[in-house]
């Protein structure tokens, strides 16, 4: 299929299942014939789009636009909770594919070796999905194993319909301000990438192992182990994780399993996974966790995952603190440091409606508090400011819900946060580390450097603008003082901060040395010393450098032809 019958195709869903309104916003409408629907169609401020008609039309529009929908299904800080509970019904389930033709791939991925690589293959799929299916099998050595493959055509298929998603994303920012607003171009980057990485059965592969190596140490956790003989990327091969379904409550009573213990394990186990690890499983549905007799979770499917960086752990933990002292300024202040603002946001009113939302917990222990509950309704309010999620942190709330629904299915009275606060807390004790604090000195002085470099160059083009009459301001004097009191305060704190990067670094150095070396108490002197020295350039230096600019400005102003200069007492205006 080319790729103007594919947008034809889909053009002629979305008119199906009623959606046309949708076909200028997206420009499809030049896919369409004029008698099917009106070419030109004015796009509306916010495209009406009823949630049941939206997943029907994904629906029958196949894979990627199944995923795209299951992916959307997360983002309460894009859509109403409306949509968030009819995308959520979208199965990624396909009829499986005939046997003939998984038996083709699998043939043609490994070549001769076929003929070797199995003592036995179930020839009848025990799962199928839109990407790929699994099929029990036996090594010659008799060892159980899953082999999954994946469906013929299906990348070029995908890759097809990324291509259309990316131009729709395109159009509707340029045409439709919501969509400009939350950036919907990058969106559909982010889910193209991980899409893609889904289709790669070697990096599932390589993701499992990383997991067995984070839980190396864990016996109550089994990763499975890959048979990168007979993996490619189409083709793959893992050690078969033998036990119960998390969700068949019957079968764990009857095994007289703890569900209340079960279920706090597995939340510390998504836990371990984002605070410790920084790497996370981003599909923890209950058909990918199995439990055996004796209590152990296996872990399967991991074509999806997230990953966490150090800056985004630090502030997930001041946002799980804040809700946990139910603090509407940590909570705010966690927010926007997210780097979550689409513009401006005004915080007294963001704080006002944080705090309400965190007053409908205040009768409430902290055990009764559903996270769920609580992060649907701060997606709503990070919605109405908006405010848009990254899209790792995203998939990271997806799976905090998904795992306390998890919990609670098999102990109804489960209380995640008591599980969650130890996370946080260490999370927010190891910011005061030296490590943590040397790390982020580091990135200060970077930004200070940075911004040395590029002060005397914006600096020069403010000038030259005002040279050319481009703008026309007006300054008192006393209007200076505060901004060169500002300004001496900041030299302090960028010294002050020198001064204790060089005292960690000392320090550092004495505690690592060994037994012999720790006698040398001078070694470490001469940096302490250039720390002191630089303090005191620094307390000098920055603030006059700033005095220097703000005079140098204000000549400029004052040498620029018709330009005036207010009196110390009278008025400005800008």
């Amino acid at each position: 299929m080319t790729i103007r019958q594919r947008r034809r195709e889909i053009a002629a869903i979305l008119v199906r299942h009623g959606l046309s309104q949708l076909l200028a916003a997206t420009g499809l409408e030049r896919a369409i014939s004029a008698g099917r629907a009106a070419l030109g169609m004015p796009v509306a401020a916010e495209p009406f789009v009823a949630p049941r008609d939206l997943r029907l039309a994904l629906q029958e529009l196949g894979p990627t636009f199944i995923k795209l929908g299951q992916a959307a299904s997360t983002r309460g800080d894009l859509l109403p909770p409306e949509y968030l509970a009819e995308l959520s019904k979208l199965q990624d389930a396909d009829p499986p594919v005939p046997a003939r033709a998984a038996w083709a791939v699998i043939e043609a991925e490994l070549g001769d070796a076929t003929k070797i690589a199995f003592g036995s293959f179930g020839l009848e799929p025990v799962a199928a999905a839109s990407i790929g299916q699994a099929h029990s099998a036996t090594l010659p050595d008799g060892t159980d194993v899953i082999v999954k493959v994946r469906r013929p055509g299906v990348v070029e298929q995908i890759e097809l319909d990324l291509e259309i998603v990316q131009e729709c994303a395109e159009h509707a920012s340029r045409r439709w301000e919501a969509a400009a607003r939350f950036d919907l171009v990058g969106l559909a980057e982010e889910f193209a990438r991980l899409l893609r990485a889904e289709l790669d059965y070697r990096q599932e592969g390589k993701n499992a192992e990383r997991f067995a190596a984070d839980f190396s140490g864990d016996s109550d956790v089994q990763i499975p182990r890959v048979f990168w003989e007979t993996t490619t990327s189409q083709v793959i091969t893992l050690e078969r994780i033998e036990g119960m379904k998390v969700s068949d409550l019957d079968a764990l009573t009857a095994s007289e399993i703890d569900r209340h213990e079960l279920a706090e394990r597995a939340i510390r186990v998504s836990a371990k996974m984002i605070f410790d690890d920084g790497f996370f499983h981003g599909d923890p549905h209950p058909g990918n966790f199995f439990i055996e007799p004796s209590g152990r979770i296996g872990l399967i499917d991991f074509g999806l995952v997230g990953t966490i960086d150090d800056r985004l752990r630090d502030e997930l933990g001041k946002l799980l603190i804040g809700v946990i002292r139910k603090d509407p300024d940590r909570l705010a202040a966690a927010l926007i440091a997210l780097g979550a603002t689409t513009g401006r946001v005004d915080q007294a009113p963001l704080r006002q409606d944080l705090a309400e939302l965190l007053d409908g917990y205040s009768e409430r222990a902290l055990g009764e508090v559903s996270i769920g509950d609580a992060i649907g309704k701060a997606m709503e309010i990070s919605r109405r400011h908006q405010l848009r999620l990254p899209p790792n942190l995203a998939l990271l709330v997806k799976v905090i819900v998904m795992g306390e629904g998890l919990a609670t299915e098999l102990d109804p009275g489960f209380q995640i946060l008591p599980v969650l606060a130890p996370y946080a807390r260490r999370q927010l004790l190891a910011e005061l580390s030296p490590a943590a604090l040397a790390r982020r000195i580091e990135q200060a002085s970077v930004d200070i450097a940075e911004l040395a470099v590029d002060f005397p160059g914006q600096l020069h083009r403010l000038l030259e603008t005002l040279g050319d009459g481009g703008l026309e301001l007006h300054l008192r004097a006393g209007e200076l003082e505060p901004l060169l009191q500002r300004t001496e305060r900041l030299g302090n704190r960028i010294a002050a901060s020198v001064l204790l990067a060089a005292a960690i670094n000392a320090l550092t150095e004495l505690a690592a040395t060994d037994h012999v070396r720790r006698s040398d108490w001078r070694r470490p002197l001469p940096v302490l010393i250039a720390a002191v020295g630089g303090y005191m350039v620094a307390r000098r230096a920055i603030p006059a450098a700033a005095s220097r600019a703000i005079n140098l400005a204000g000549q400029g102003l004052s040498e620029r032809p018709g330009a005036t200069s207010s009196p110390p007492n009278s008025t400005s205006r800008a």
